[in-house]
């Protein structure tokens, strides 16, 4: 099975995200962050999984579609595979919530903290993804996410984590 081609690189249509609008339009990871080159997220890295998180009614919601590579056995995603997605899309929702509550053009480069993964169910690999984060608790530099990666309608994991925006000196510093 070849990977499905994005028809237009960086963008991804949302139509059928509930309360999504059904324009095409830019991620956030390509419109912050197009040089990271993070194995999650970053859209510079051209054997990673690059996902594209949208910010949508208080929450941030993915679409992504696994690759034969990306199974722990046939017909099933890895988990490892899982907790990236994950990983990556509820930091996003975590630099975009405070992006916004400080007001700021451009979110602050933030890291994963703390995070603890539950394989509720198998995540089979040849259908498309849903991967739902919310923030739950926010402070002033970090926020506790909740996620959830759905498969044909089914949650098959959740995420809570605590991710934190870093400072000067940090190797994260200015990743973004």
């Amino acid at each position: 099975m070849l990977p499905r081609l994005d028809p237009l690189p960086g963008m991804r249509r949302l139509a059928r995200v509930a309360g999504a609008p059904t324009v095409t339009e830019t991620s956030l990871q390509d419109r912050y962050a197009p040089r990271n080159r993070c194995f999650g997220c970053g859209p510079a890295n051209e054997h990673g999984l690059r996902i594209k998180s949208f910010a949508r009614d208080g929450e941030c919601v993915a679409r992504w579609t696994p690759s034969p590579w990306h199974e722990a056995y046939t017909g099933m995603l890895n988990g490892g595979i899982i907790g990236a997605l994950l990983d990556c899309h509820s930091n996003w929702a975590a630099a975009h919530h405070l992006m916004q509550a400080r007001g700021e053009a451009t979110p602050p480069c933030t890291v994963t903290a703390d995070f603890h993964v539950k394989l509720r169910a198998p995540t089979p690999s040849g259908t498309e993804v849903l991967l739902r984060a919310k923030v739950a608790e926010a402070q002033e530099d970090r926020c506790v996410v909740e996620a959830t990666l759905e498969a044909g309608g089914k949650v098959t994991a959740t995420c809570r984590g605590l991710f934190v925006a870093v400072k000067e000196g940090h190797p994260a510093w200015h990743r973004w």
